[in-house]
C-alpha cells in the first residue's frame, strides 16, 4: 500500500489480513464526516500557511482541492475506499492524487486522532442544532393542535383512569413541556461540543508553532481543550448528546403511546391519518397506527445506543483507544434516529383528526368532578379529610344507583352531609365541565386562560414574536 494517505507506514512489512482490515475500517459509517473533516482540514491548513509553516501556495492548493475532492465523493464520481480505512485517509489519499506533494504537507502539525475528535465534535454541533430545530418544529405543531381545541376537553387520567376533566389544550401542551426540556439538554450538548481540540496532537501536542485558537475561531468552536491527552480520547460530549436524544426519544414514545390507544376503538378519541397508517394482510377492514408504534418502539433501539457508548469508554486508559471508533455508530444511529421521530410524530401530530365529541362523552362518565364536590365542602368549612370521605359516600350511593354524581336523587346527597344542598346554584355547578376547568387558575393549571397564556408564550419563544400581556398571568410576579 502507498504510504501517501494510507494509515500504514514502511514501519510495517505485512499488509493486514483481510478480516483485520474489514474490522479496523469505519469508512462505512464514518463517510458522515466528511463536510467535517474537510472544513477542519482547510482551517488547519490556512492556519498553517498563516504561521509559516507551510507556504501560502501550497495552502491554497490544498483547499482548492480539498473542495474538489469533497465535491467528487459527494457527487460519487469517487468512491470512498475500505482500503483506506476511514473517511479522513480518504481526504488526504485523493487530496494528494490530485495535488501532489503539497497535499502531503496537509497533516503536518496535526494527528488522526485529534482529527477525528475535532470532526466528531464540529458533527455533534451541527446535529445538536438540528435537532434543536426539529424538536421546535414539533412544539410548535403542538400548539397549532391545542389552540384549536382549547375548548375541547378530555378526561386527564391518573393509573390510566379517568381523573378529572381538563382541556385537551392543556394535555398535549404537556408534552409540548417535556419538548422543550428536551430542547434545553440538546442545546447544552451541542454547546459542551464546541471547544476544539485540533492541536492535540496524537495524545501530546505538537512542537511547531501552531495557533490553535485561530483554528477553533474559524470553525466557529468557543474555545480550545485544556489538556492533550483529556482531548483525544474524550467523547464526552457525544455521550451527552445521546443521552439527551435517548429522553427526548422516550417522550416521544409516550405521545406514541397515546396516539396508539386514542385511536383504538376502545377510546375513538382520535383518527390517525392513513398517511401514517398501514393495513393488514389479512384482515381488509384495519387501519393499523404502525408508525406511531415504530416511533414507540424505536426507544430501545436509542436507549440501547447509549448503553453502547457509555459501555465503550468504560474504564478506557488514557488516551486514545481504537475503542473509541465504537463510539460513532451509536452516535449516528441515535441522531438519525430521533431525528426521523421528531419527523413522523409532526406529520402525525398535524395531521389527526380529533374526535372532540368522544371526548366530551367520556367526560361525563366516571364521577371525574367528585374532586369539585370536595373542594365545595373545604370552602364551607369541613376539613378536607372529613369532606374527602363524604365525596367517597357520594360515589359509593352514585355506583349503587348506576348514575353520575350530579344525576343523584336530592335526599341521597343530603344524607351524606347538611353541607350539601342540590338546590344550591353554586353546588349544580360544580358539574359544568367548562367551569371546573376555569376554577383550577394557578401558574400551571388547566384553567383555559392559563392554557392559552402558556401556548401563547411558547408561540412567542419559538417565533419571536411579541406576546401580549395576559391578565392571567398577573399573580405570577407574587411571592
Amino acid at each position: 500500500m502507498s504510504t501517501d494517505g494510507g494509515a500504514r507506514s514502511r514501519r510495517f512489512g505485512k499488509g493486514m489480513s483481510p478480516d483485520a482490515r474489514s474490522m479496523n475500517a469505519s469508512v462505512d459509517f464514518d463517510w458522515r464526516l466528511l463536510e467535517h473533516d474537510v472544513a477542519g482540514s482547510i482551517a488547519h491548513a490556512r492556519m498553517l500557511a498563516a504561521q509559516g509553516i507551510i507556504p501560502a501556495a501550497d495552502a491554497e492548493a490544498i483547499v482548492i482541492g480539498l473542495l474538489a475532492v469533497k465535491e467528487d465523493l459527494e457527487e460519487g464520481r469517487v468512491a470512498f475506499d475500505p482500503e483506506l480505512e476511514d473517511v479522513h485517509m480518504n481526504v488526504e489519499a485523493r487530496l494528494i492524487e490530485r495535488i501532489g506533494d503539497p497535499g502531503r504537507r496537509l497533516h503536518t502539525g496535526r494527528s488522526r486522532n485529534d482529527q477525528v475528535a475535532t470532526d466528531l465534535r464540529l458533527y455533534a454541533r451541527a446535529a445538536a442544532v438540528d435537532l434543536v430545530g426539529l424538536i421546535d418544529r414539533l412544539r410548535l405543531a403542538l400548539c397549532a393542535r391545542a389552540e384549536e381545541h382549547l375548548d375541547a376537553f378530555m378526561p386527564g387520567y391518573t393509573h390510566l383512569q379517568r381523573a378529572q376533566p381538563v382541556p385537551v389544550a392543556h394535555h398535549l401542551m404537556a408534552y409540548e413541556a417535556m419538548l422543550a426540556r428536551d430542547r434545553a439538554r440538546v442545546h447544552d450538548a451541542g454547546a459542551r461540543a464546541a471547544e476544539s481540540p485540533l492541536g492535540s496532537g496524537a495524545l501530546a501536542a505538537t512542537t511547531l508553532p501552531i495557533d490553535r485558537v485561530a483554528v477553533a475561531a474559524s470553525l466557529g468552536f468557543a474555545g480550545v481543550t485544556h489538556n492533550s491527552l483529556d482531548a483525544v480520547g474524550d467523547r464526552d460530549f457525544a455521550v451527552e448528546l445521546v443521552s439527551a436524544a435517548a429522553l427526548c426519544q422516550v417522550h416521544l414514545s409516550r405521545l406514541a403511546e397515546e396516539l396508539v390507544l386514542w385511536s383504538s376503538q376502545e377510546f375513538g378519541f382520535v383518527r390517525l391519518s392513513e398517511s401514517y397508517c398501514s393495513g393488514s394482510s389479512l384482515m381488509p377492514h384495519k387501519v393499523n397506527p404502525d408508525l406511531a408504534e415504530l416511533v414507540r418502539g424505536k426507544t430501545g433501539r436509542v436507549v440501547g445506543d447509549w448503553v453502547s457508548l457509555i459501555t465503550t469508554l468504560k474504564a478506557l486508559p488514557l488516551s486514545y483507544n481504537k475503542d473509541l471508533q465504537e463510539t460513532q455508530e451509536p452516535l449516528y444511529d441515535a441522531v438519525d434516529t430521533v431525528a426521523a421521530c421528531l419527523g413522523v410524530t409532526t406529520g402525525m401530530v398535524l395531521t389527526m383528526e380529533i374526535d372532540r365529541e368522544a371526548m366530551a362523552r367520556a367526560v361525563a362518565r366516571g364521577h371525574l368532578l367528585a374532586t369539585e364536590v370536595v373542594d365545595y365542602l373545604v370552602g364551607k368549612g369541613l376539613p378536607f379529610r372529613q369532606a374527602h370521605d363524604v365525596v367517597g359516600g357520594l360515589v359509593r350511593r352514585a355506583e349503587e344507583h348506576r348514575v353520575e354524581l350530579d344525576a343523584l336523587p336530592p335526599d341521597e346527597i343530603r344524607a351524606e352531609s347538611a353541607l350539601l344542598d342540590p338546590d344550591d346554584e353554586g353546588f349544580r355547578a360544580l358539574f359544568e365541565v367548562a367551569r371546573a376547568v376555569d376554577r383550577r387558575d394557578v401558574p400551571g393549571g388547566p384553567a383555559r386562560a392559563r392554557v392559552a397564556g402558556e401556548i401563547a408564550r411558547v408561540r412567542a419563544e419559538l417565533t419571536g414574536a411579541p406576546r401580549a400581556e395576559n391578565p392571567a398571568d398577573s399573580d405570577e410576579a407574587k411571592p
